[in-house]
């Protein structure tokens, strides 16, 4: 990625980790959206402004933060065109001049009307609290958990957690799979006892009478040891209950190796199978891989072609998900701005304005039934199928 990012990094350094674009001020009304993005200008410049990468090049660390500030432009120019009364402020969230609360306080004095945040744990924390205080909506478009947040409806979260996307794998295969046996092989660990536990929650809340079979496995596991736990007579739903990538490659491996010699299964993966394109290697055909995911975006509607257009003639790279996700953040929640202005806080799960795919914000409430904060409900399934990767009715 060449030209607009490195004219990216050095417009928004010299603006002191803050851009301001906007429409002309004769409109009724401006709409401030305050983008917080992890873009570590500090550490692509010197104390003398100088750059410290070759020309044209950057460090592969400020991708993401660039890729979803780019996405965000490319949609404030399309709003631009609708001459909508957005004004758009990106803030670089690890700027170590200006630590995230001091940029907060400097925001304060700006009235922003939304913040946009893609964040670290840490972060969210910050910024949430921040949102609650001045009743401002903070969107988040990458963490798959609350970030321990509590009783802030002023949180939306576009990415499911991991809560949500257990407890929908857990009814896809009582759904999918109600005669067949399961099988959940997975690590030893805090996190997959926390995924084990949403899993028994959801069985003994639909009452199901299905068995799932727990099998722990070391890092280093063979096929033999998968055996046991398969048939060559009916199928076995195999489940990987574990986030480690490289834990469920192997398993995925293993048992597409078993698919030809008759040990019959198909496979049911995790949230972070997302990212895997290994699956599309002919060394993984034999099994049905499947997974869910918050985000799907085939691509092939007018305005995706025209984001990867530009990215290829421009950046002369692919935009990866985090791209859509900016530009999908920006014109979603600015169009909701512009019709219902300092309402938009009760209509965030409105729908009129989803784009790449549905969006279903939903609250989420405490055993107590406190409100805590909003969610993106709305998973897709997706399944690999001899190196193709399909998406479920």
């Amino acid at each position: 990625m060449k030209g607009r990012f490195y004219f990216l990094l050095f417009i928004v350094f010299c603006s002191k980790t803050q851009l301001t674009l906007a429409q002309p001020s004769s409109a009724k009304q401006l709409f401030r959206i305050g983008l917080f993005a992890p873009l570590y200008l500090d550490s692509a410049f010197d104390k003398n402004s100088t750059y410290r990468f070759p020309p044209k090049s950057f460090p592969k660390y400020s991708t993401p933060g660039l890729e979803l500030v780019e996405g965000a432009f490319l949609a404030l120019d399309t709003l631009n065109k609708l001459k909508a009364p957005i004004e758009l402020i990106v803030i670089d969230t690890r700027a170590t001049s200006q630590p995230l609360r001091t940029q907060l306080n400097n925001a304060s004095s700006q009235n922003l009307d939304l913040i946009i945040t893609h964040c670290s744990t840490s972060e969210l924390q910050t910024i949430a609290a921040f949102g609650y205080e001045k009743n401002i909506p903070v969107v988040n478009v990458n963490l798959p958990n609350d970030a321990g947040v509590t009783n802030n409806p002023f949180l939306v979260l576009l990415n499911s957690t991991l809560r949500t996307q257990s407890i929908a794998i857990n009814n896809y295969v009582q759904t999918k799979f109600p005669k067949q046996p399961v099988v959940v092989f997975r690590k030893k660990g805090k996190l997959e006892d926390m995924i084990r536990s949403y899993w028994d929650e959801t069985a003994k809340s639909n009452k199901s009478t299905q068995k799932w079979t727990y099998v722990d496995l070391p890092d280093s596991f063979s096929v033999d040891q998968l055996i046991p736990k398969l048939d060559t007579l009916r199928q076995t739903v195999c489940i990987a209950g574990s986030l480690d990538e490289a834990f469920g490659k192997r398993l995925a491996l293993h048992l597409a190796t078993l698919s030809k010699q008759r040990y019959k299964s198909t496979i049911v993966g995790m949230p972070t199978w997302d990212a895997i394109r290994d699956f599309s290697k002919p060394e993984y055909r034999g099994v049905d891989i499947s997974f869910c995911t918050p985000y799907y975006n085939n691509r092939t509607d007018s305005v995706s072609q025209q984001i990867q257009r530009f990215f290829i003639n421009n950046l002369y790279a692919r935009p990866s998900d985090v791209a859509f996700r900016g530009y999908e953040a920006v014109w979603r929640f600015s169009r909701l701005l512009m019709r219902y202005g300092n309402g938009i806080s009760s209509q965030l799960a409105a729908k009129e304005f989803d784009l790449f795919r549905e969006i279903q914000i939903q609250p989420v409430f405490s055993p107590d039934k406190q409100l805590q904060y909003f969610e993106n409900k709305k998973l897709y399934f997706l399944k690999w199928q001899d190196g193709i990767l399909k998406l479920l009715p």
